[in-house]
């Protein structure tokens, strides 16, 4: 094993925008120096962000881009990222998502030769391959990823699956699930809870919420619209929606009493904490960190059977799995659980003790090394 090795990680947006996948990679980086990986960041650069910075001590590349979200702006982060990654010399290339993070990963192995890791971020609809397919050249490039990157990254069930469809070898898939610092998500009592509710100046009755991306494929809408039906037989509750996004407006517009829309923030765990459930409504997600997050602090959590959640939610046991776009079934788990104390705290603890055993940050970190180190020597 090469004891330091050097990583160059590609990233379509990373710090301060962005969502779980970016929270994700900086949760993992002091893990990884841990593991005596040196990390290098590189991503595209946005309007008011610095072309190079240390983000937590970690150093950050910020490319320039024309026409966000267009192929020409992958087209110039690919072709811009070439002459530092030759710079850096890194030991290996992750990309973390399957469109430009992985073109650019790939170009940099076929010039020098270097090992490239690609961490698929979604399954199903929305998700990485989905969308790759609608892309210009999609399927000639899937093609290409399948014979150039030497290991797939999965972090779920339904992504391993996906990928074994467009021919992905079981040898380049690698399961490794996304990760939760539980030094930071964790239950607390119940007078804890209360003092916290107070500090964030929330009011008393059951507290619902949503950690995200305000986005089309999130379905808050769904959420949002059911509300007033919760609110006949909950009048105190409150829905907690925590993020930006497109949607956000929209959603503002559409939200009646007891929504109460907080923006991005640094404390999510706080929330967390104070809550009394989580709901995850989406149409795709990969493994959501959101939810992770929830369960972790204790949450008894509501989420669609897509992406990860299956895995890591035993349907009526640690959690309840929905179907996506059904609101009705969504309004029935949460006035479920709202009536029913009892079934909350059990799925809490239940759901605590998954995430608890399976998912911890650390261990993430050492099988990623892990993996890096097979590849290298390789």
């Amino acid at each position: 094993m090469k004891e330091s090795i050097r990583v160059a990680m590609i990233i379509q947006d990373y710090l301060p925008l962005g969502g779980g996948a970016e929270r994700q990679l900086a949760a993992l980086a002091p893990l990884l120096k841990e593991q005596q990986v040196e990390i290098h960041i590189l991503t595209r650069r946005y309007s008011g962000l610095l072309p190079y910075e240390l983000v937590d001590g970690v150093p950050v590349h910020r490319l320039p881009i024309i026409k966000p979200r267009s192929f020409l702006a992958s087209l110039m982060f690919t072709l811009t990222a070439q002459p530092l990654l030759k710079r850096l010399q890194p030991d290996l290339v992750h990309a973390h998502g399957l469109l430009s993070p992985a073109t650019v990963a790939v170009a940099a192995k076929r010039r020098l030769g270097t090992p490239v890791v690609a961490k698929v971020l979604r399954g199903g609809s929305f998700g990485d391959l989905d969308r790759l397919k609608r892309k210009p050249f999609g399927r000639r490039r899937i093609r290409l990823f399948r014979q150039q990157i030497d290991a797939f990254v999965t972090i779920s069930q339904e992504i391993d699956e996906e990928l074994s469809t467009v021919g992905v070898s079981p040898e380049q898939r690698f399961f490794i699930p996304n990760g939760v610092d539980l030094k930071r998500f964790y239950p607390v009592s119940l007078p804890e809870k209360q003092a916290l509710r107070t500090a964030l100046g929330l009011p008393g009755g059951p507290i619902v919420i949503y950690t995200g991306r305000l986005e089309t494929e999130k379905r808050i809408d769904q959420l949002v619209k059911i509300w007033p039906s919760i609110r006949i037989t909950q009048p105190d509750a409150r829905l907690l929606i925590l993020g930006t996004g497109t949607e956000e407006a929209r959603l503002k517009q559409m939200a009646g009493d007891g929504v109460l829309f907080l923006g991005r923030v640094d404390n999510v765990a706080d929330y967390l904490q104070t809550s009394d459930i989580f709901v995850l409504p989406s149409a795709t997600e990969g493994l959501s960190n959101a939810l992770l997050e929830a369960m972790a602090s204790g949450l008894p959590a509501i989420a669609t059977a897509v992406g990860g959640a299956p895995d890591l939610i035993d349907h009526c046991h640690n959690g309840w799995l929905i179907s996506p776009d059904k609101p009705a079934e969504l309004q029935e788990a949460l006035l479920t659980l709202l009536n029913d104390a009892a079934f909350r705290n059990n799925f809490g603890r239940q759901g605590h003790r998954k995430v608890v055993e399976n998912y911890a940050l650390p261990a993430t970190a050492r099988q990623l090394r892990a993996l890096y180190d097979q590849l290298i020597i390789n």
